[in-house]
């Protein structure tokens, strides 16, 4: 058992250090993480470290500052950056190899807070996989030993009740094995048993870490299935047949090394070309663009706005059925279309209006062609070599009556595509054609004066409804009030 008191003092007396030749033997994701950082450590002095399995002044028994440890590693690493320093350290903590000695939480801060370097037995290279069963014993010893040092946080006082409710029949056993540790503990010297309570701490804080705080320990599934298939090639995301990237550096070398051939150059070449090229963004932008897409869209949303008109199932108010049997769009629906053109084109009244302005240009032919391939998609595949024709001979052969304006590569690609035609033979050129309306001829449609004619109708419509239909319904109650009041027939020319 890892966590015997026993083993573990045998441990510090022996002064077991894993080297990184033994790391390289057990085949694990993080061990290459670890033998660099067990490199740096071994930039310590000798007077401070111990060398060559000799006692020297122990590290893990002298406290330091988190200063000394920043100026240290911007020393011997010849860092220039303090915060590079700080980070680095912050990595260091947080995988266990030193610790607060004071706070549950692994970082590394550059001021007087003391730290402690962790024993090696404790380094998480030794690839132990503590149980929950071991958690258990370390966290009902802590609560036999009446110390305010020692007293469980909140957190840790919630897993010792749920592995309480999960090892209920075998608690007694637990028990017992924690009165054990805690008897064999009360021997030791005051100073030892209270570095060797830290380090343990330490060592939990690294595998079952306080809530929100990264576990450094978990293994990640796609390394892991690396090292269980390291010679295992795969296809890249961008095309490349022997992407020389699909493998993490942790698993094991093969023996024989190939310098790369002039094209496997030229592949990696052309993937950090892409890798330059591909579009990024900072989670501030993307939350800002989240955020205007839900303002934008948000009267538009039943749940949090209430419908305008209201919906007529849940209502008495007719006015939707009445606008819909007017074949006219609403106000709203108008409005919508100058959100973008994807908008517009899904809408078979806005994509009539666009058509109809773009007819008045004499330059529909980019949204006929569109709209073609949109409807060769749905086709049955019976009639798509016969449509394909059609469409090729209206907008794309020589001397073609509504001739659309390509570039040369898709009008190649697309050349090559008709030769064996499938619903998909115009994409390259259907995607070109969308970019040149969407920079074009929609900017042209939106600022229109046929659609801002459109969109005050529709304003002056809902407004001029809004005002007389409920007028209508009052003048009807109030006719209807009379009769009911009056012996005589009421007759009322409300019109």
């Amino acid at each position: 058992m890892f966590s015997s008191p026993l083993y573990i003092t045998h441990c510090l007396e022996t002064d077991i250090v894993v080297t990184g030749a033994v790391i390289l033997q057990i085949h694990f994701p993080n061990g290459i993480c670890y033998i660099k950082l067990q490199q740096v450590l071994a930039f310590q002095d000798s007077s401070v470290f111990l060398q060559h399995g000799k006692r020297r002044d122990d590290s893990s028994r002298r406290e330091r500052h988190g200063s000394d440890i920043v100026q240290w590693l911007t020393k011997n690493l010849s860092i220039e950056d303090p915060v590079e320093a700080l980070h680095l350290g912050t990595l260091m903590a947080a995988h266990g190899y030193f610790f607060p000695i004071s706070d549950h939480v692994l970082t590394l801060k550059d001021d007087g807070t003391f730290y402690r370097f962790q024993t090696p037995y404790f380094w998480p290279s030794n690839c132990w996989e503590p149980e929950n069963t071991d958690y258990a014993v370390y966290l009902c010893k802590r609560t036999m030993q009446n110390k305010a040092r020692l007293e469980l946080a909140d957190y840790e006082a919630e897993s010792l009740a749920r592995l309480q409710r999960a090892f209920a029949r075998k608690w007694e056993f637990i028990f017992m094995q924690a009165e054990a540790q805690a008897k064999v503990d009360k021997k030791r010297d005051k100073i030892e048993r209270k570095i060797l309570d830290s380090q343990e701490r330490a060592f939990w804080d690294v595998h079952r870490p306080v809530p929100g705080c990264v576990n450094t320990t978990e293994v990640d599934i796609k390394k892991s299935s690396r090292m269980r298939n390291p010679h295992k090639t795969r296809k890249s995301v961008y095309g490349l047949q022997n992407d020389i990237r699909s493998h993490s550096p942790t698993h094991t070398p093969v023996p024989e090394t190939k310098p790369p051939t002039e094209d496997e150059l030229h592949q990696e070449i052309k993937h950090w070309q892409m890798q330059l090229d591909r579009h990024r963004l900072k989670m501030s932008k993307v939350a800002e663009s989240l955020l205007a897409y839900t303002e934008q869209y948000l009267e538009y949303d039943p749940f949090l706005v209430p419908p305008d008109p209201s919906n007529p199932w849940i209502s008495d108010d007719t006015t939707f059925w009445e606008l819909e049997a007017s074949k006219e769009p609403g106000q709203q629906r108008v409005k919508r279309w100058g959100f973008g053109m994807d908008e517009a084109l899904k809408d078979p009244v806005g994509r009539e209006q666009f058509l109809k302005f773009l007819e008045s240009e004499f330059s529909s032919e980019n949204l006929r062609f569109w709209l073609a391939v949109e409807d060769l998609k749905k086709r049955p595949i019976r009639e798509v070599p016969a449509r394909v024709q059609e469409i090729w001979q209206e907008f794309l052969a020589p001397g073609a009556p509504s001739a659309i304006n390509l570039d040369s590569k898709s009008y190649d690609k697309t050349t090559q595509n008709v030769k064996e035609p499938g619903r998909y033979t115009f994409e390259d050129a259907q995607e070109h054609i969308y970019k040149l309306m969407k920079s074009d001829s929609y900017p042209r449609f939106i600022r229109s004066s046929a659609y801002q004619e459109l969109l005050q109708a529709k304003k002056k419509v809902l407004v001029h409804l809004a005002f007389v239909l409920p007028l209508c319904k009052a003048v009807v109650m109030f006719a209807t009030i009379l009769s009911l009041l009056s012996p005589v027939p009421v007759q009322l020319d409300i019109w």
